[in-house]
C-alpha cells in the first residue's frame, strides 16, 4: 500500500501550483476586476478568452514579478505584473498576443512587463505569426524610471523589425498615453473603443498648463478624434466585444506572414453574376455625385466590404473584400465627397493601405473617378506635392496583381497616380462613361481656345461649342484604348466577371523591384 504521508507530500506541489495560478488570475483583486466590469469593459483575461478560439490560449510568464524595490514597491508584488502574454488560435491559425491588465498598477509598463511582451514578439517573428496587442495602460511605471522607458524602446524596436514581416494589430481598450502610443502607431491597424479608450502624447492637464487650452480626454484623444481628425486609428467600435470580433474578421483577410498568400475561402457567389443596376449608377452628367461604395458592394463576394479608415479622408475609400474567395484590397475615389479629389489626407491614407496590401501579397483593385488633386493654399502649403507623391510611389512600387477600373473622370496627374498602366498596373479597364484627359473640358477650353474666345462676337456660345468639341474627343475612353493605356472597355454590369477573370489570370504573377536596402518614399 502507498504510504499516506508520502502521498500527501506528492500533492503539495500541485496544490502550490493551483494556489499560484489562482493568485495570478486574481490580478489586482476582486474589487478592481469588478470595477473594470462595472465600467462596461471586459477584464484582460475575458478579452483573451473572447478573442481566441475556445480552449486554445497558452499563457507564458504567468508568475513573473517586477524587480522594483523603491517607493514601497517591494511590498506590492503581483504575479504576472500587469500583462497577460501567450499564444493561441484564431480560426485555427496561430497568433501571439499580450493583454495589459489595468487592475494591476493601472496596466503600467515595467521592465519585466516589457520583457514579457518582447518575448512573445520574438516568438511571433520566429514562427511567422501575427502579433496582437490589447492596450489598456496608464503608461510607463514611474517608480521604475528609465528601465520602464527602456522597456518601451525595446518594444518599439521589435515593432519596427516586425513591420510588414508579420501582421501587427493594436486594440486600444482603455488609456494609452505618453510613450505608449508609439507602439500602436507603428503597427498595421489600430482599433479603438468608443467612450472608453483614448490616446495622446500629452494629456489635457499638461496642455492646459503649457498652452492654456481646455480640452477633455475624449476630445483630445478619443476613438472618434483619432478616426476622423488625426487618422491614427483605422477603426472605431462600440465596445470590447465588437473590438475583438473585428480583429478576428480583419485577420481573415490577411496572411500570417509576408511569405504566405492571403487565406482563401470557398465562395458560392457566382463568378459571372451580373448587376444591371451598375449600368446606371454613374450619372450621365459628369458633375453629379454618386456613391462609389455601391459599385464596390455590387461586385464583391456576397456584397461584403470591410472598410478601413471609414471616418477619415472620406474622399477616398479603402478596405478589404473577396472575389471568388480571394482576398483583395480596394482603393477607390469617392465622388460623393469633395468630388473624389485627392488631397493630403486621402493620399496618405490610400498610400499606407496600398503598401500594406503589397507587403502581404494581397492583390489591389482601384476604382477610379478623380478630377485631380484638391486645389488651395492649405493643400499646397501642406505639401500636397510630397503627400500626393506617396500614393504614386506606393502604387508604382507595388508588385502584387494590380487592376484598375476607370468609372468616370481620370484627369491630370491623378490619372497617373491612381494605378495607371504606366506604373506597372497589370489590367486597366474603363467604363464607356470614362473621361481621360489632362483636365476637365471647361478648364481646357479656357486655355486652348483663349484667343478664339476673346475674338468671338458671342464668347459664351463659342465656349459652349468648344466644350462640346472637347468632350466629344476626350470625354470617352477610346483614345486611351487606342494607345493601349486601357486594356478593355467593359460594360459596367460585367465588372465582377472581368475582375475575377483578371485575378485568376494574374494568380501566378511574379514581379520585383531593383535590389536595394529600401526605397526612399517622400515622407
Amino acid at each position: 500500500m502507498p504510504d499516506k504521508k508520502s502521498s500527501q507530500k506528492n500533492t503539495r506541489p500541485l496544490e502550490e501550483l493551483e494556489k499560484l495560478n489562482r493568485l495570478a488570475e486574481l490580478a489586482g483583486g476582486e474589487e478592481r476586476l469588478a470595477n473594470q466590469q462595472a465600467a462596461g469593459k471586459l477584464t484582460a483575461r475575458e478579452r483573451v478568452d473572447f478573442l481566441l478560439d475556445e480552449g486554445t490560449f497558452e499563457e507564458l510568464d504567468k508568475f513573473v514579478k517586477h524587480r522594483c524595490l523603491d517607493f514601497g514597491m517591494r511590498e506590492q508584488l503581483i504575479l504576472g505584473d500587469g500583462v497577460i502574454t501567450g499564444f493561441g488560435r484564431i480560426d485555427g491559425r496561430l497568433v501571439y498576443l499580450f493583454a495589459q491588465d489595468f487592475t494591476v498598477f493601472g496596466g503600467s509598463l515595467s521592465e519585466t512587463n516589457a520583457a514579457k511582451i518582447c518575448k512573445i514578439m520574438d516568438l511571433a517573428m520566429k514562427m511567422g505569426a501575427p502579433i496582437i496587442g490589447l492596450n489598456d495602460s496608464g503608461g510607463a511605471r514611474i517608480q521604475e524610471g528609465v528601465v520602464s522607458l527602456g522597456g518601451y524602446a525595446d518594444i518599439f524596436l521589435r515593432n519596427t523589425l516586425a513591420s510588414v514581416v508579420i501582421p501587427q494589430i493594436s486594440a486600444i481598450m482603455g488609456p494609452c498615453a505618453g510613450g505608449a502610443v508609439y507602439s500602436p502607431a507603428i503597427t498595421d491597424f489600430v482599433v479603438m473603443v468608443k467612450k472608453s479608450s483614448y490616446m495622446f502624447i500629452t494629456g489635457p492637464d499638461v496642455i492646459k498648463t503649457v498652452t492654456h487650452e481646455e480640452v477633455t480626454k475624449e476630445e483630445l484623444g478619443g476613438a472618434m478624434t483619432h478616426n476622423t481628425k488625426s487618422g491614427v486609428a483605422q477603426f472605431a467600435v462600440n465596445d470590447d466585444r465588437d473590438c475583438l470580433s473585428l480583429i478576428r474578421e480583419l485577420l481573415s483577410f490577411v496572411p500570417s506572414n509576408n511569405m504566405e498568400s492571403p487565406p482563401r475561402q470557398e465562395s458560392h457567389d457566382p463568378v459571372d453574376r451580373m448587376d444591371e443596376a451598375l449600368d446606371t449608377i454613374v450619372p450621365i452628367d459628369s458633375n453629379k455625385p454618386y456613391d462609389i461604395k455601391q459599385i464596390i458592394s455590387s461586385v464583391v463576394d456576397n456584397h461584403y466590404f470591410l472598410e478601413v479608415h471609414q471616418y477619415y479622408a472620406q474622399n477616398v475609400v479603402v478596405g478589404f473584400a473577396r472575389l471568388a474567395g480571394r482576398p483583395v484590397g480596394i482603393v477607390a475615389n469617392q465622388p460623393a465627397v469633395l468630388a473624389g479629389c485627392l488631397d493630403i489626407n486621402a493620399s496618405v491614407k490610400a498610400a499606407r493601405f496600398v503598401r500594406f496590401c503589397d507587403a502581404f501579397n494581397i492583390p489591389l483593385i482601384a476604382f477610379e473617378d478623380v478630377p485631380g488633386f484638391l486645389p488651395g493654399t492649405d493643400q499646397e502649403f501642406g505639401g500636397i506635392i510630397k503627400q500626393g507623391a506617396k500614393l504614386l510611389y506606393a502604387f508604382a512600387e507595388a508588385t502584387v496583381p494590380k487592376i484598375t477600373v476607370i468609372t468616370r473622370k481620370s484627369y491630370g496627374g491623378a490619372y497617373c497616380v491612381m494605378a495607371s498602366k504606366h506604373i506597372r498596373t497589370d489590367m486597366n479597364f474603363a467604363y464607356p462613361t470614362a473621361e481621360i484627359a489632362v483636365m476637365g473640358p471647361d478648364g481646357a477650353v479656357n486655355i486652348i481656345y483663349r484667343k478664339e474666345l476673346a475674338a468671338a462676337s458671342d464668347p459664351e456660345s463659342e465656349k459652349v461649342k468648344r466644350i462640346m468639341e472637347f468632350r466629344e474627343k476626350f470625354a470617352n475612353p477610346y483614345i486611351a484604348a487606342e494607345r493601349g493605356f486601357v486594356d478593355e472597355i467593359i460594360a459596367p454590369h460585367d465588372t465582377r466577371k472581368k475582375l475575377i477573370t483578371a485575378l485568376i489570370m494574374l494568380d501566378s504573377k511574379r514581379d520585383a523591384n531593383p535590389p536595394r536596402k529600401h526605397g526612399n518614399i517622400p515622407l
